[in-house]
């Protein structure tokens, strides 16, 4: 049978052309995603400023969090703990590097710092200048005193020349005493400061960010450090030098998982419909081969052999074009920061492996499927069996559409009573999915019934041609299903993806904007010197000034059952101005007594640990430092958008920078917002700081969001990509085949512009049926997320979205549909009858 199955393939190239694109494509967007997973998995990254230590000592970047509540185990009993990422770079003690010296083997012991500076226009990292050996560095000139600089060849400078050096809030001006040059290409230029200016201006002295080692043995400096830090080797150097890099990595496993599952999931009903599809349409074939004798067993080897053998061909191709999509993505999500620029892409054997598995596992199934009905259906009811569709509904398809229909129900019952704000989308998605499947397995009978719904109004508009149209699609509802499925999943997960994401931006932006009382805001890269908000608040229009500064913290005692590894969202206030600056209500204690060791803490936080004003708590903050704190305040707060609240003072030599990042400003009555940034710019000048409007803190926060909503799009507009091609294929295929049926409606007296028409009402009604069942599916999603976010069972954004969406529909049924049933009709009507299918 598998050589009868080669010559069937050489005779109806059409159809199993149709089932090879739509495993190839599938297996090219599977192939891409594992590749992107392999890079998240791996987060390999090239080592650049600290290639030439082979050992390299750095802060550890994770914190150990208890799954349960230790107060509630016994002492015997061993903590299950997952990891949590600390949002801010974790230093070494400088004391370590002279334990390292000591280890027996050590040659040499290089502490490293690394901040951000800005020379004349140019941005650069500054570091010690003894620091450059771990790259190494070349010189050119003389080493920097006091007062002196080396700078990257990169920039262009000159020995000799003097300019404006901005670091840690402060501006100096340095003289250029030599330029070095860098072995390998670097990611960010280097400012060589003196080791005295380096340390003050890093602003964290006698720590280190990392520390180079030279010589020794591997075990015995891990063996040295111990808990005060980790060692690496090799490329995990890397990580300790761009740390962005693990949680990109992070992020870049959870985007390919999401998206690769969901392309494979559509990819098993896109080639279950078109093999089925193709099976269908050679009914009359597999009939006569059952009146002749075949067996059952052989029919099915048949069509399963044939399957192979076009699948295997098409994951050939996929398997040798994936990676190139891969790479082609990542470039995307690095160049839009989605990922670190430093993250390598990486892919190897599996992501192809797992791919051609899948796909392959896809086409089996799908085969087993259709070559199953033709193979029970008795020698004697062939063919009767090939001249008209009958039962449809089988015990999977039912089996099928219950499970999922049950399982979108559950989500939807978890997403209104669980969730909160937006992580209720995490529910939203994956019940797309369910929504969608589950009509999918059932959407003949659904065909049939939306066909019966639409007849009346069909038939008054387009009259017998319209008749005609109707009969078809409920006489061949199956045929007409697999055109329909594709459509509706585009229209299903189009429309609830975008909506989804333009309601997480609008509500975010809106609590964003209701916190907000300040019309102006003062800001620096670097950090702002402690001495601008003296000078601010001075400013002549001034009602109010608190500084600003985020980050994450960790509560460690009370045990928080609903903290993740991510930490909690923290905000850092001035108590004399954050009333001033913040729209936040106060329901107990005062932010006035946000000053010290103190917290304000959510309503529903503070309910849930069971914590009220005057209470302390155990937090870690975003360095890892373990800091005790007094709750001072609870405050009402968005449901899904609760930070806690800090005193500036207390957060900020805990980020990465070690200062304020901003001022927000509040003018007193009367003043104008231009009027009052003017006098900011005269107050600040000179300082490396900038003066923006309220709008400008809004516009970056909303930029914040553009880069999730941007990866959103790309993965979905790739997954409809698919699904568009799918539709064509499938469209295509079946009126490719109606040439006889064509021509034998021409022969009893139709035109060839009403079979015309007679197809575009029928691509039409395709169209119709599945926006209804893919707007259907959305709202299974859509409804209940907005309901808790919102309130409201609409979603937030334009209407011209959902319109856009419905019209590339539309077009794209009656394109596929129209376009080869005109190159169906072109000839003689009773030549086209003399073809047989």
């Amino acid at each position: 049978m598998f050589k009868l199955a080669l010559r069937t393939l050489r005779l109806r190239k059409g159809a199993f052309l149709a089932t090879f694109v739509a495993v190839f494509f599938g297996a090219v967007i599977v192939s891409a995603c594992g590749g992107l997973m392999e890079s998240g998995i791996r987060s390999e990254t090239p080592v650049q400023r600290l290639a030439a230590a082979p050992i390299v000592v750095g802060g550890q970047q994770t914190l150990k969090l208890p799954e349960d509540d230790p107060a509630t185990l016994d002492p015997e009993d061993k903590h299950k703990f997952e990891n949590g990422t600390l949002a801010e770079r974790v230093r070494v003690d400088a004391a370590l590097a002279d334990r390292i010296r000591a280890v027996p083997g050590v040659t040499n012991v290089v502490g490293e710092v690394s901040f951000a500076a800005q020379i004349g226009s140019a941005s650069a990292l500054g570091h010690a200048w003894d620091s450059a050996v771990l790259t190494p560095y070349t010189l050119q000139g003389q080493a920097p005193q006091p007062g002196e600089v080396v700078v990257d060849a990169g920039l262009g400078l000159a020995v000799g020349a003097t300019l404006p050096v901005a670091a840690h809030g402060e501006v100096a001006q340095y003289r250029v005493s030599g330029i070095a040059t860098a072995p390998q290409p670097m990611r960010d230029a280097a400012v060589f400061f003196a080791p005295s200016d380096a340390e003050r201006l890093a602003g964290h002295p006698g720590r280190f960010d990392t520390i180079g080692v030279f010589g020794g043995d591997v075990a015995a400096v891990t063996a040295a450090v111990g808990d005060a830090g980790v060692v690496l080797t090799g490329s995990d150097r890397g990580l300790l030098e761009f740390p962005e890099v693990d949680a990109g990595g992070e992020n870049l496993i959870v985007l390919s998982a999401v998206s690769g599952g969901l392309s494979a999931s559509v990819m098993v009903f896109v080639v279950a419909g078109t093999l089925s599809l193709s099976t269908q349409q050679r009914q009359r074939e597999l009939a006569l081969l059952r009146a002749i004798g075949t067996t059952p067993r052989q029919l099915r080897r048949m069509v399963l052999g044939e399957a192979l053998v076009v699948g295997l061909l098409a994951v050939g191709a996929a398997i040798a074009l994936g990676p190139l999509l891969g790479r082609w993505l990542f470039d995307q999500l690095a160049a839009n920061h989605v990922v670190p620029d430093v993250l390598r892409f990486e892919q190897g054997w599996l992501p192809a492996t797992v791919a051609a598995g899948a796909s392959l596992l896809a086409v089996v199934g799908a085969a087993f499927v259709a070559g199953r009905r033709a193979s029970k259906v008795r020698p004697t009811e062939a063919l009767a069996e090939a001249a008209v569709e009958r039962r449809w509904l089988t015990p999977i398809r039912l089996i099928t559409a219950i499970l999922c229909f049950g399982g979108g129900t559950a989500l939807a019952i978890v997403t209104v009573a669980v969730m909160t704000g937006p992580v209720a989308a995490s529910t939203s998605g994956p019940a797309v999915m369910l929504w969608a499947f589950g009509l999918a397995a059932i959407s003949p009978g659904v065909t049939k019934v939306m066909a019966t719904l639409l007849r009346w109004p069909l038939q008054a508009v387009t009259g017998v041609v319209g008749r005609v149209a109707l009969l078809n699609t409920r006489v061949v509802a199956v045929r007409t299903a697999g055109a329909v499925t594709p459509i509706m999943l585009a229209v299903g997960i189009a429309t609830a993806n975008i909506y989804l994401q333009t309601t997480q931006e609008a509500v975010s932006n809106q609590a964003y904007t209701e916190d907000l009382r300040a019309d102006a805001v003062v800001g620096s890269a670097g950090g702002l010197d402690p001495s601008v908000l003296g000078r601010v608040s001075a400013v002549p229009g001034v009602a109010g000034v608190s500084e600003y500064v985020t980050s994450t913290v960790f509560i460690e005692k009370p045990y928080e059952s609903n903290q993740d590894k991510d930490g909690w969202a923290s905000v850092g206030l001035t108590a004399s101005g954050a009333a001033q600056t913040v729209a936040t209500r106060v329901t107990a204690g005062s932010l006035d007594a946000l000053t010290g060791n103190t917290i304000a803490l959510p309503d529903t936080l503070a309910t849930s640990l069971n914590r009220h004003v005057g209470d302390t708590m155990s937090l870690r903050l975003g360095d890892g430092t373990a800091v005790d704190v007094r709750v001072a305040a609870i405050v009402a707060q968005r449901a899904g958008f609760e930070s806690l609240l800090f005193p500036a003072g207390l957060l900020a030599p805990h980020t990465t920078t070690g200062l304020v990042p901003q001022l927000l400003v509040r003018a007193a009555p009367g003043v104008d917002p231009a009027t009052l940034a003017s006098h900011l710019r005269a107050a600040t000048a000179g300082l490396p700081v900038q003066i923006g409007d309220r709008d400008t803190l809004i516009a970056a926060h909303a930029k914040g969001n553009e880069v999730g909503a941007w990866v959103n799009y790309l993965l979905v507009g790739m997954i409809i990509a698919y699904t568009v091609i799918s539709v064509v294929n499938t469209l295509v295929m079946a009126t490719g085949k109606r040439r006889r049926e064509f021509g034998l409606q021409r022969l009893s007296g139709f035109t060839r512009g009403q079979v015309l028409r007679m197809a575009g009402v029928e691509g039409g009604l395709i169209a119709t049926i599945a926006i209804l069942l893919g707007t259907a599916t959305a709202a299974g999603a859509i409804v209940p997320f907005c309901l808790v976010v919102t309130g409201s069972v609409l979603p937030q954004g334009p209407i011209t979205i959902y319109l856009t969406v419905l019209a590339i529909a539309v077009v794209l049924a009656l394109v596929a549909i129209l376009v080869p049933a005109w190159a169906a009709t072109r000839g003689r009507a009773v030549d086209a009858t003399s073809i047989g299918e």
